[in-house]
């Protein structure tokens, strides 16, 4: 190992910039040898093991498409480049592209020639009969798909089927020698801090490895309905996608999905689907070629400290139910909106996105018990799954209720408030469907347009109590004031008839 000489050769320079002793060591010119250094700087002495042993299960992936090519302009120059007026260059290439054969079309109108695309990705063995996982962005609208192997084997591999949700594909190929698979671990067991090694081939260089730690668990980025994303500081690039994120057992402990970067390259915030949520979808993609997702036929929204503390939840937790669709589930087993799931199939519901995740890996079919929260009390709810269709529409059921005959203004909480009449209705196109009282105005400043409501929202219930004109929302804030809640919760439509939650300030 060469000397490194350095200006940092004071103690209080080295101080200054929190150099650790190891650097402090190699800046004022002390020789180091790599036997000497301390285990946290020279990493765990099995990844070299563990790269050896898998390496040949990763695969590159290798897919072309074809892109109908459109004239965007006269004579084709949609493709040219923006040269500055007068550039020697001008004349060469508008001759290039007018006349190079199919490129420009070279009259006004002319159609341009679909030409190929490719694009380089990752993925890994995990079956020795040929089967390959990857991720569904690599693979995406390819025409042809071909699995190069760690020795440069090519072979053409066919789609056998994708979860767009997860962001996952699996792979067939036929293996001309044996091939080596790699086993799923367990992502639920990886600690913070723990080493992972990722393997795959970023920016088309080929099989690479690179190695860190597991920076965090179960990351909710806002990519997809469930996000529970592994983030690792272990090297990934362009090209990484669908590769896989291994343990120092040797076991895929995930799959390298995205990464965070304003220049494309690793900046240490890499992402990777945890094996725990991959096996399950793989395991129904290879027996259905699909992913058949339990259903529960509730939309539901997070609990907040105000709401909490409306509905006496401490501390606050859950998926609150905003709304019952009224051919799911949900309804026949009892559940009503303002209930809120604290524990689905006996494991813990936090958030929304618990919930959303928990009854999306649940077979569908399968009656399990759902604790609630209603109206301060626990209560168990057996329901028996649907099966969750892309796309699915929720239509919130609600309670059918009088309108009132005299529509009569009053104020509250920064409200003006109205009950509904057919005229107010086709005023905010409010559908005959939707019951309560209409707001017809929102002071400015007031916690009610902080929280965005707005004219044409429709209040349904006022403390999980159905109302029906003004004089009955003022009389349940009332008895909220004097129960000594520093907030009342509303149940609020829009037209639509789409439900939400709001909890108000009634100090």
């Amino acid at each position: 190992m060469s000397i490194v000489t350095s200006v940092l050769t004071s103690p209080r320079r080295m101080r200054n910039f929190g150099l650790r002793p190891l650097m402090a060591a190699i800046a004022v010119g002390t020789v180091v040898s790599m036997s000497s250094l301390p285990a946290y700087a020279r990493g765990p002495d099995g990844i070299a093991d563990v790269a050896e042993k898998v390496i040949d299960s990763v695969v590159n992936i290798s897919t072309s498409s074809t892109v109908e090519a459109k004239n965007s302009g006269e004579g084709g120059r949609g493709a040219m480049p923006q040269l500055p007026p007068g550039s020697p260059f001008e004349e060469f290439f508008e001759d290039f592209f007018k006349n190079r054969g199919g490129r420009g079309g070279g009259e006004k109108g002319s159609g341009m020639q679909p030409r190929k695309t490719n694009s380089l990705g990752s993925g890994f063995i995990i079956d020795a009969a040929g089967l390959v996982v990857t991720n569904n962005h690599v693979i995406d609208g390819a025409d042809e798909i071909t699995v190069i192997q760690n020795d440069g084997t090519k072979i053409k591999a066919e789609l056998v089927g994708v979860d767009k949700k997860t962001d996952l594909a699996l792979l067939k190929f036929t293996p001309v020698k044996p091939v080596t698979a790699v086993k799923f671990g367990d992502s639920d067991k990886l600690r913070l801090g723990e080493w992972v090694i990722a393997i795959g081939n970023p920016f088309s260089l080929g099989g690479s490895v690179t190695a860190g730690i597991v920076s965090a668990r179960n990351r909710d980025i806002n990519n997809g309905p469930y996000d529970s994303y592994i983030q690792t500081d272990a090297s990934i690039n362009r090209g990484n996608s669908g590769g896989p994120l291994f343990n120092l057992d040797g076991e895929v402990v995930g799959v390298n999905t995205l990464i965070i970067s304003p220049t494309g390259g690793s900046i240490g915030l890499g992402f990777a689907v945890p094996s725990k949520t991959v096996a399950g979808v793989i395991d129904q993609l290879r027996e259905y070629k699909e992913v058949r997702r339990g259903w529960l036929g509730v939309r539901i929204q997070p609990v907040t400290d105000e709401i909490a503390e409306s509905l006496n939840i401490k501390p606050a937790r859950g998926a609150l139910i905003a709304g019952i669709d009224d051919k799911g589930p949900a309804k026949p087993a009892g559940l009503e909106t303002g209930d809120v799931v604290v524990k689905f199939d006996g494991k813990d519901v936090k958030e929304p996105k618990d919930l959303s995740r928990i009854v999306a890996n649940t077979t569908v079919g399968k009656a399990v018990d759902v604790l609630i929260i209603r109206k301060g009390k626990e209560e168990t709810k057996k329901v028996t799954l649907g099966r969750l269709e892309d796309d699915k529409p929720v239509q919130a059921s609600l309670k059918a209720t009088p309108e009132a005959e005299k529509p009569a203004t009053q104020k509250a909480l920064g409200l003006d408030l109205t009950a509904l009449s057919k005229e107010l209705r086709t005023k905010y196109k409010i559908k005959d469907s939707v019951k309560g009282v209409v707001v017809t105005g929102v002071d400015k400043g007031s916690d009610a347009a902080e929280k965005r409501l707005s004219a044409g929202d429709v209040i349904v219930e006022v403390a999980q109590e159905a109302v029906t004109n003004a004089a009955e929302v003022n009389k349940r804030i009332d008895a909220v004031k004097k129960d000594g809640k520093k907030s009342v919760l509303l149940l609020v439509s829009n037209g639509d008839g789409e439900l939400r939650f709001v909890a108000l300030s009634v100090q």
